[in-house]
Formats: structure tokens, C-alpha cells, sequence
């Protein structure tokens, strides 16, 4: 990352045996170090004989930017940032006896990252911000349900904060730009067997910053979208930063409920028709409110209604 401050300190071209006097290598390995953050999502601007400069769409993760945007909470919130990993969350879990809580892993990119329901997690180098973050929640079982929806109001608010793109949530922890899924999250636990309470909890997010070379998998065309329409310049650091600080307001306002107004006006499902989906099986109903716990309300077409809270519904398609 050395090479990256270089380059971006410095208002014009650096040639390459500058960067390789600066760095005590060769130019071949400046080479290879170029390589390497262009894979992490750096795009760099070469010209003969003047060497190199950061593009305006260059766009690295590094801990030192987050930490920048964290403001009054640097130091409060350790952040590492890898180039890749199997899945930040795994590695979380995996860590978490020996980590502070609000310890946060930014990967650059997962190659086995997951969602909700067993599902995986597309997650292409230089294009998005896969995040967990290990908590030690002192929250009753109830409480400790609503760190997702904390987290999804966090994202969406982050998201508006840095791209100026009006975001939306749909129940329980996705966050749409333009129509499209840009954000899902994931938050799991672990109890402690004697207390039966939970020793830590990793929340787990992942979000679609810019849209992948040549686009999403075809699978996924449809539903996946990007927070940007035009790449930017260090817009992943800048996002986790602001996610970070919203999150742990909406964290801290969990007993409170006092992050669920903001969940409720964000939501887009709150008067539509949709179907409960439950083991292969699909209800049609309507979505009627978000109560204090961001349980979903729905009535069935029989006249029932029932308070939902987990699982998966879709807005039927005659009203997309």
C-alpha cells in the first residue's frame, strides 16, 4: 500500500524508477505491485516516459481511509482490511475469543461468500465492500434479533450519505437502489451454553458498489444492482466509514427502538402485495406495517393476519 500513498500524494505522473527508488525495489516488482492493486480495484493512468497517476475512478480499500471517515470514533472501531478471503464472516467467527468487540474485516472480494438461507454472496474483486463486524451484544434474545434491521437502516443511510442515491428496504435486511438489490446482510450468533445468552454475534454485510466488468452473472441480472452508476474515486472506504458510524448509533438505539421509524419509512413493501414464501410453498397477502420490532404485519387473502418475524417474501410481479 506504500506504492498507493505515493501516487496518492502526489498531483502528477511518478515514474516508474521514482516509485522503485522510493519502495528499495526493482521496476519489475513496481510492475507487479501495479498488477496487484489494479485487482483490488486501483486504475491507474500510464504514459511513456512519465510513469504513473491514480484515475479519478481509482477506488482501493485501505484501513487507514476508513479510519479517516470514522471521525470521533477512530480508535473505537479497529478496522483490518485484506485483498481477499473466503468469507469475512467466517473468518470473524473463527477469530472472535481473541478479537475487541466492533473489530471489523473489510475483504476486498470472497470467494465463498454467503447470504441468508444458505445462499451465496457474489462477491467480485474491486467492485464491492464485504464488511462483518464482531459484537458482544448485552441485549435480551428479542433485542439481539433487531441488529439486522439496525444494520440495514445503517446501509441504506450510508448509501445515500455517499452516493446521494435514494435507497429503500425490503423486509427484512435487503437494500434496493433503482429498483435493485444492492445490499444484503447476514448476522450470526453464538450463545453461551451454560448462560444460554449470546457470547458474540458477527454482522455481515456485503454491498455492490460499482457494477462488475462485463455485469452481473446472468442469474443474477435481474435482481442485482450497483450503488453507482459511474465508478468514483475511493467511494468504498468512504461507504464503510459511514456505515460504520451510522451503525453503531442505530446499535446503540436497539432498546429504544429508536432506529425503527427510519426502518419503517424506508421500507418499500408497507401497503403491497406480496407472497409469503415458507418451505417451496408460496401465500399470497399484503404487507400492512412494520411494528416496534420490525416484525412484517401481513393479511392473507382469507382474512388472517399474522406478524412475521424472519423468513422471505416477494412483491408479486403483476405490481412490480
Amino acid at each position: 500500500m506504500q506504492l498507493l500513498q505515493i501516487l496518492e500524494n502526489s498531483p502528477d505522473y511518478v515514474s516508474g524508477s521514482e516509485l522503485a527508488e522510493s519502495l528499495g525495489v526493482t521496476r519489475a516488482a513496481v510492475w507487479k505491485y501495479i498488477r496487484a492493486l489494479e485487482a483490488e480495484g486501483a486504475v491507474f493512468e500510464a504514459v511513456t516516459n512519465r510513469g504513473y497517476r491514480l484515475s479519478a475512478v481509482s477506488d482501493v480499500i485501505t484501513a487507514e481511509a476508513v479510519e479517516r471517515g470514522l471521525g470521533d470514533l477512530a480508535g473505537h472501531i479497529p478496522v483490518e482490511v485484506v485483498s481477499s478471503c473466503a468469507s469475512t464472516n467466517m473468518v470473524l467467527k473463527e477469530r472472535a475469543p481473541g478479537l475487541p468487540e466492533w473489530y471489523t474485516l473489510i475483504s476486498g472480494s470472497q470467494s465463498a461468500g454467503r447470504g441468508r438461507l444458505g445462499r451465496s454472496f457474489y462477491s467480485p474483486p474491486g467492485t464491492g465492500l464485504y464488511m462483518s463486524v464482531l459484537l458482544r451484544p448485552k441485549l435480551t434474545p428479542e433485542d439481539t434479533a433487531l441488529i439486522t434491521s439496525a444494520a440495514a437502516v445503517a446501509a441504506a443511510g450510508a448509501i445515500e450519505e455517499v452516493s446521494g442515491e435514494e435507497s429503500s428496504i425490503k423486509w427484512v435486511n435487503d437494500v434496493y437502489v433503482r429498483g435493485l438489490k444492492v445490499c444484503g446482510i447476514l448476522t450470526e450468533a453464538s450463545f453461551d451454553l451454560e448462560s444460554g445468552g449470546v457470547e458474540h454475534a458477527v454482522m455481515g454485510i456485503g454491498i455492490n458498489v460499482a457494477e462488475p466488468e462485463g455485469g452481473f452473472p446472468p442469474e443474477l441480472r435481474d435482481i442485482a444492482g450497483a450503488v453507482l452508476t459511474e465508478r468514483c474515486r475511493n467511494v468504498r472506504s468512504a461507504l464503510a466509514a459511514a456505515f460504520l458510524r451510522r451503525f453503531r448509533a442505530a446499535y446503540g438505539g436497539i432498546p429504544s427502538r429508536g432506529f425503527v421509524e427510519e426502518y419503517r419509512r424506508r421500507s418499500f413493501l408497507i401497503g403491497q402485495k406480496i407472497n409469503v414464501l415458507r418451505l417451496g410453498s408460496s401465500r399470497p397477502a399484503v404487507a400492512l406495517a412494520v411494528d416496534g420490532n420490525c416484525h412484517l404485519i401481513v393479511r392473507y387473502e382469507d382474512g388472517t393476519e399474522e406478524s412475521l418475524s424472519s423468513g422471505e417474501v416477494s412483491v408479486r410481479k403483476a405490481d412490480v
